[in-house]
């Protein structure tokens, strides 16, 4: 865990061992998210980006009748 400062303009870096971890770019988005007294920021990916990222999943499980 690494700790970073707020500047005078309420503005943070974040660390490179994280952006490299999840592959974040300049200029692009992060969402924000304030959740009980943290904030989270979340990358947001293009839908292409997102394709096959379940691949693997066990799809067997139980469904209730409504989701079928």
């Amino acid at each position: 865990m690494e700790t970073v400062t707020v500047s005078p303009r309420f503005q943070v870096v974040i660390p490179r061992s994280a952006r490299k971890m999840l592959g974040i770019q300049p200029g692009q988005k992060v969402q924000v998210i304030v959740y009980e007294d943290r904030i989270v920021l979340l990358p947001l990916r293009r839908p292409q980006e997102l394709r096959g990222f379940l691949k693997g999943i066990d799809t067997t499980v139980e469904r209730e009748g409504d989701r079928v």
